[in-house]
């Protein structure tokens, strides 16, 4: 068991989003779904036998999705970044996640379905930007971008 995991309030789309999430993520999948009992129903206003947290993982990496009601929704203030070795990776992992309903968003940046932020990041990104000359020149080009374009960041990086 890792040390923290990701608790993701959802209204009642828990077990939904999770089997989403794990549909889209290569080695990924639902680990264990529990369902409120009488007393957690009763001191949560939900129906007793409807899902109340359904654990998966993702990569290697675990979460939790509860389905504590309509109170709290996602904002941008927490996102996932999600780093991609190719053009085709970014594509996939960019069209999946806005289908149904997601927003393209700046920067690499969209929201899904459900409202969770995540980044759509290229490895490269991270060299490019080491380079302080570079630097400028190519987050000058992801300022300009929604769904982010591994060829365009490098032809950026180059000199003018």
């Amino acid at each position: 068991m890792q040390k923290i995991t990701p608790m993701l309030w959802f209204d009642n789309q828990a077990e939904e989003a999770a089997r989403f999430y794990t549909s889209i993520f290569k080695n990924s999948k639902i680990k264990t779904i529990t369902r409120y009992g009488d007393a957690a129903a009763q001191a949560a206003g939900r129906p007793k036998g409807s899902v109340m947290t359904v654990a998966f993982e993702i990569e290697s990496q675990e979460f939790v999705g509860l389905n504590g009601g309509p109170q709290f929704k996602f904002s941008e203030a927490i996102s996932f970044v999600v780093n991609c070795k190719t053009q085709e990776e970014i594509d996939e992992l960019w069209a999946k996640l806005t289908e149904g309903g997601g927003q393209p968003g700046p920067c690499g940046w969209l929201k899904d379905k459900y409202g969770l932020s995540w980044q759509i990041v290229p490895t490269v990104l991270n060299e490019l930007l080491k380079d302080p000359k570079k630097s400028e020149r190519v987050m000058a080009a992801v300022m300009k971008m929604s769904e982010l374009d591994i060829e365009t960041l490098e032809r950026a990086a180059e000199p003018g």
